[in-house]
């Protein structure tokens, strides 16, 4: 019996670790072992077949003000995990995302047991952002080893002597048959001959309230420009649905859907593949975007508190925030932040986008197609699973 423990937290870790449980279920068969997976992630995991001892999904929050009313459950999620992992200590650990949560997690078991073995996947993304000086974060203190998604991170961490796998981006296991936009209109409901727009505001709770009014009025904004343009909203959780149908409301959106937390999943591909345009926030969404050729405009906004503090005292620097810009290297996505990110300047960026031989539109189409290549080839989840088997089977 092989008893591993994989941690993530928010929407999207939930995904990826029920996909990465996919995987070592079939990685433990083929290898004729017996696996049990506990988790610390969210309902997709537990779906995949993972026990879970607590439900991460909904604890995420980016910024330092934002994240104040998690702290209570936060402290008291991990005094539940550390009495729990202190009677069922696994044989091995697999840390998804989630930074801070993880890095805390990771210290706390390599002190309780120093040959634990522990992979980071899905590691943060300091080979893209800086704080400081850009020294490594503290994953050199417990980490045994990184299954790295992009190569410019398996780069970063083998330079600073820690074992590293690249083993290439889990969306393209997902990304090889895609719906076509005819199909995807009348699967949906929606009119062939009207626009969509798609809107991707939200994994985190403080997300719907700096990025969703915003986009909102945009989607208001160009409603003016374009009569018959169709608003689709998807909601990731359950309990951002009556927020997004009441964001599109304030601002007079007109034919707004938001989709329901328990369908997004299954329709997923088909929005993507309906949308003229998507607008959202930063993050590996822009990822799912680019593969499916819907042309894309990010933006990402915080507390004023919060972006001082982070520019004027932890000196945050960063070059791009979108995954799409920081693997091609260049500013193909549009990208608005904080003051920038604005109903007016996203209305105005958009127009181009309807029209499907403007040079704008044109341009971002071309730049995905060198996404592909930076990404690495398919099976990602199954050479990572393998990984973490050798790691521990020695």
């Amino acid at each position: 019996m092989v008893q591993l423990l994989i941690s993530t937290g928010e929407v999207s870790g939930d995904l990826q670790g029920s996909l990465l449980i996919q995987a070592l279920k079939a990685e433990a068969l083929g290898r004729g072992i017996d696996l049990e997976i506990l988790a610390l992630g969210g309902p997709r995991m537990a779906a995949a077949g993972a026990e879970l001892i607590a439900d991460t999904s909904p604890l995420g929050a980016i910024g330092l003000w934002e994240a104040v009313p998690l702290i209570l459950p936060t402290l008291q999620l991990q005094a539940k995990v550390d009495f729990f992992l202190r009677q069922r200590l696994p044989d091995a650990v697999v840390l998804i995302d989630y930074v801070g949560a993880n890095v805390r997690l990771g210290r706390s078991l390599r002190k309780q047991n120093p040959s634990l073995p522990i992979a980071y996947y899905i590691a943060p993304q300091e080979w893209a952002w800086r704080f400081g000086e850009g020294k490594p974060t503290h994953l050199l203190d417990f980490v045994d080893h990184i299954l790295a998604i992009f190569p410019a991170e398996a780069e970063f961490y083998a330079a600073r002597g820690v074992d590293v796998t690249w083993v290439g981006h889990p969306l393209l296991d997902s990304f090889q048959e895609l719906p076509e936009q005819p199909i995807s209109l009348t699967l949906l409901g929606l009119d062939p001959e009207a626009p969509v727009l798609l809107l991707v505001p939200a994994s985190r709770p403080q997300e719907l309230h700096y990025l969703m009014p915003p986009l909102a009025r945009a989607a208001a904004l160009l409603q003016q420009r374009y009569p018959g343009l169709q608003v689709l909203v998807p909601a990731s959780l359950q309990q951002f649905e009556q927020p997004l149908t009441r964001a599109l409301v304030e601002a007079n959106v007109r034919n707004g859907r938001v989709v329901p937390a328990t369908e997004t999943d299954s329709v997923r591909r088909l929005l993507v593949a309906a949308a003229d345009l998507a607008i959202g926030k930063s993050g590996t969404v822009n990822l799912e975007l680019a593969l499916q050729g819907a042309p894309q405009l990010v933006g990402y906004r915080v507390g004023r508190a919060t972006a001082f503090i982070a520019k004027h005292l932890l000196r945050f620097q960063v070059e791009h925030i979108s995954p799409v810009n920081l693997l091609l290297k260049e500013r193909l996505v549009p990208e608005l932040l904080q003051d920038q990110f604005t109903a007016n300047a996203l209305a105005d960026l958009a127009q181009p986008f309807f029209e499907a031989d403007s040079p704008e539109r044109k341009a971002m189409l071309h730049g995905y197609s060198r996404l592909r290549a930076v990404l690495g080839k398919p099976g990602a989840t199954t050479r990572a699973a393998q990984a973490i088997f050798d790691l521990v089977i020695r």
